[in-house]
């Protein structure tokens, strides 16, 4: 049967045991909760029980603790107590198929992704750009994505404002105003992005979404961990590289209506920082990619302290929910719980805002979604203890995972192809080596006046090459264009979609 065990009900026990139901696991879903109330536990046993059905997982892991997911667990009697009390078939301590990323490439395969996929929409949220600064960045995409020029990594992107800044008036004329302290702006958050490590996340080769929806030989999905211990300490990049990679399923997987099980699971932890200090415009555009992306197969899980870090229109499409306790010691708190107890369907055998503030660790309140996609009353749970460990791993045992990788081969290592930094630094020295010739000609004509009084005809062959006071020549003319090569190539445009990112199809 296609469920997942999450736990057994201890509010109604004739109501048994609580699964998620496979097919509706595209209908998104949110595990909230205080700090040690036991969420990476029940993150773990939905990311295990996706996988035994086969559903790659993608998740990152904030803390290091959720990379236990990859090496078998350790019986106790607690945890054989807990077996018992759900009455869990089958149960024993096994891993799960796993890959490591890592932004950084030290604990897992580096995940990278170029400056033209992530687009001006995201570069801009994470370089924390204002409006004109974000319009300005805008059009130099505009302007690299007409002449099909890639922007790979930063110095692609270096390469390009420099570019504006010499050919701004004509740019300006074309596109829109192109100002030098809004191009000097960029530049120096550019700079403090690569300071804080951005130049490995940006470059070649650029991750396959095909490599995060894997299976084994098995036919267990695999789950894929993203070590984000170092990249959490920066906020801004996080967050934002979560949003890059949920627009890039939502762009380019197709459309395949509502499945047996989902194609993909994403849980995007720390979901707060995905909507602090978005402005109005970004939130509704993320409002859209959750709405619909779960018509391409993929179910979105936040995870986060509190059911309100979410905005209503998001948290209203999350049909499964796994809430655990939460402390009302402040006003903030007192708020939350009563926002949570609001969310579920109510149970009246359960006094909802009580039990939230009394649940102990490895208890959640839970609703998932039933037949006919109905929402069941809320049941007060206990969550299944995970078959892999509950804690960190050993630097040995993620290099052995690592070792076993089936694509490691293609990820650790960097490639650097052309793109906009050698193109334009080639026109550069193709112009500078135009206006060398087109000087050194000027100034051998100067040197034999008798020839040029000699007849009118070479006089004007002269003037049509190098120009007169009052008009350019063609050797200056076809230097500035080699210089200025824009205008719509439309055999090599690039498109975007609704977040800015590159739409492959």
């Amino acid at each position: 049967m296609n469920t997942i065990l999450v736990g057994k009900s201890i509010t109604t026990p004739e109501s048994g045991q609580v699964h998620l139901l496979a097919k509706y696991g595209n209908r998104h879903g949110l595990v909230a909760g205080a700090t040690g109330t036991g969420k990476s536990v029940s993150l773990m046993v939905m990311a295990e029980g996706f996988s035994r059905l086969g559903v790659p997982v993608f998740m990152a892991d904030v803390k290091g603790d959720i990379a236990g997911l990859a090496v078998p667990g350790s019986s106790n009697d607690k945890i054989a107590a807990r077996v018992a009390q759900i009455g869990i078939e089958g149960y024993a301590n096994e891993g799960n198929p796993t890959v490591f990323w890592d932004v950084y490439g030290k604990d897992g395969h580096p995940v990278r992704t170029t400056m033209s996929e992530i687009g001006p929409t995201l570069l801009a949220r994470m370089l924390e750009l204002n409006d004109i600064q974000s319009g300005v960045l805008d059009i130099v995409f505009k302007l690299a994505d007409d002449n099909g020029w890639l922007l790979l990594d930063i110095d692609d992107l270096r390469s390009l404002l420099a570019f504006a800044s010499e050919e701004r008036q004509a740019i300006s004329a074309s596109y829109g105003l192109v100002s030098p302290a809004s191009i000097a702006a960029i530049q120096r958050a550019l700079l403090r992005l690569e300071q804080e490590g951005g130049n490995h996340f940006f470059g070649e080769p650029a991750l396959d979404l095909t490599d995060l929806m894997r299976t084994d030989l098995s036919g267990r999905g695999i789950i894929n961990i993203l070590a984000a211990d170092k990249l959490f300490l920066k906020p801004r990049l996080y967050s934002t590289f979560l949003l890059w990679l949920l627009s890039e399923l939502f762009e380019n997987l197709p459309e395949v209506g509502d499945l047996d099980k989902p194609r993909l699971a994403f849980f995007f932890d720390e979901a707060h920082l995905l909507f602090d200090d978005a402005p109005a415009a970004l939130r509704q555009r993320i409002e859209q990619v959750i709405r619909l992306i779960r018509s391409k197969g993929v179910g979105v899980y936040f995870c986060s302290q509190f059911p309100d870090d979410v905005p209503n229109e998001i948290l209203g499409q999350l049909g499964n929910r796994v809430q655990h306790a939460l402390r009302a010691f402040t006003p903030r708190d007192q708020k939350a719980v009563k926002t949570a107890a609001e969310t579920f369907v109510q149970n009246p055998a359960l006094n909802v805002v009580q039990a939230i503030s009394q649940l102990g660790t490895g208890e959640a309140l839970t609703s998932m979604l039933m037949d006919k996609g109905i929402p069941s009353p809320v049941e007060k749970t206990v969550v299944c203890p995970p078959r892999c460990r509950m804690g960190a791993i050993t630097p040995e045992e993620r290099a052995a995972v690592r070792a076993r990788s089936p694509i490691g081969l293609r990820y650790d290592t960097p490639v650097n192809r052309e793109s906009a930094h050698e193109i334009l630094t080639r026109r550069a020295q193709e112009a500078a080596a135009a206006r060398e010739q087109a000087t050194a000609a000027k100034e051998a004509a100067r040197g034999k006046p008798a020839q040029a009084e000699e007849g009118g005809m070479g006089q004007k062959v002269n003037e049509w090459l190098f120009g007169t006071k009052r008009r350019q020549g063609v050797v200056d003319t076809m230097a500035k264009q080699t210089a200025r090569t824009m205008g719509t190539k439309l055999g090599n445009q690039i498109l975007r979609g609704v977040l800015g990112g590159i739409f492959k199809k």
